[in-house]
């Protein structure tokens, strides 16, 4: 690989233990390119970072193993290292606090500099919240916007499977290695990002999944966006954290409301009434961008298309069924319609994708 003697030279560097982020751009900022600070004796090198470190990077004393594994990874087509002084690095991530170095990649590099939106939210998402996750994410790559988000479960997930369905596709930011997938569920998920979309993680082959890299992801995930959307979040969620960055960063950040009783909306209607901006359709977004769609699906179906597609008792029954969860007896109550009715009605109505099961024998409706 034509390659390879520069990207040796960026991963020896990214691999000396102790030389951070800060260390390693002033290093270059100082010496220009990763061979001339690996060429440079311990004594210059002192004037910049710790000795244990400027000896280190001397005797260029890192994990050889790890070199051979990644240059034997990056024989795949599919594979790259983007460093700083790459023309697809992220332009966005550039004007950032503290972009990384380098960033590993699979899939798709002409997805980087795309104009793109972050949508995150919690892994323990409603149905109503992973239909809007999907609903948005869709709608927002018919658009033109790649949807980036860290692909956990719940939110993030149905953010990516939804967007993966317009033809901006999706990028994932992950908190590990790019030879491992976390969580292990979501293997298919990543194998069709790696050939449609795009997964990228600044963290060197074999990083397990470790507490303290999903924070420090979170800044990526923003900072390489337009803008983020909150879909459902406690006021402890991570997601908070990625709204707070977006805001540091100058990102836009919006949320999408809930029930004033269900938990996963506190996180959201705390950001808006910090001034975030409250999301009721993908207009409200591409507003926000002052952003024209490529192209618009009406992909948040309405009620009016519901009540045109459905009989009459049907559309009785929706009339009641609220998007707060409810049990069949106040549905039957509500419609006037028999047990046996409605439950046959729900369950149609739970194919057609319009109503989801919650435990307990209640409903939701999520469109």
């Amino acid at each position: 690989m034509n390659i390879q003697p520069d990207i040796e030279s960026w991963l020896t560097l990214s691999l000396i233990e102790g030389l951070g982020d800060e260390s390693f751009r002033k290093l270059l900022l100082t010496f220009k390119h990763p061979s001339g600070i690996l060429n440079a004796d311990t004594q210059l090198l002192e004037r910049y970072v710790k000795k244990q470190i400027a000896t280190d990077i001397a005797n260029r004393r890192i994990d050889q193993q790890k070199i051979a594994a990644t240059l034997k990874w990056l024989e795949d087509p599919t594979n790259a290292i983007i460093t700083l002084s790459d023309e697809d690095y992220p332009k966005r991530l550039l004007n950032i606090a503290d972009p990384p170095p380098l960033l590993y990649l699979k899939g798709q590099r002409k997805l980087l500099n795309s104009p793109s939106l972050a949508i995150v939210g919690s892994r323990n998402g409603t149905p109503q919240g992973i239909a809007n996750a999907h609903a948005f994410a869709e709608a927002a790559s018919s658009a033109g916007l790649c949807v980036v988000s860290g692909m956990a479960l719940g939110i993030d997930t149905a953010a990516h499977q939804g967007a993966l369905l317009g033809f901006s596709s999706s990028i994932a930011v992950v908190g590990t290695g790019l030879d491992i997938v976390y969580p292990a569920k979501n293997h298919q998920l990543a194998h069709q990002l790696a050939k449609e979309g795009a997964l990228i993680s600044e963290f060197p082959l074999g990083m397990p999944a470790i507490g303290r890299n999903f924070p420090r992801r979170n800044r990526i995930i923003s900072g390489i966006s337009l803008g983020c959307l909150v879909i459902e979040a406690t006021l402890k969620s991570g997601s908070l954290i990625t709204a707070r960055q977006a805001l540091e960063q100058g990102r836009e950040v919006m949320a999408i409301p809930g029930s004033i009783h269900s938990p996963l909306s506190k996180g959201c209607h705390a950001l808006i009434k910090q001034g975030a901006k409250l999301v009721e359709n993908i207009n409200d977004i591409l507003d926000e961008f002052n952003y024209q769609p490529l192209n618009l699906p009406n992909t948040l179906t309405t009620d009016e298309t519901i009540k045109q597609t459905y009989t009459q008792e049907n559309a009785i029954l929706l009339s009641h069924l609220d998007y707060e969860a409810i049990d069949i007896d106040k549905l039957c109550i509500r419609s006037g319609l028999t047990v046996e009715t409605v439950s046959a009605m729900l369950l149609a109505l739970e194919l057609d994708g319009v109503v989801a099961s919650l435990p307990g024998g209640r409903y939701q409706r999520i469109r």
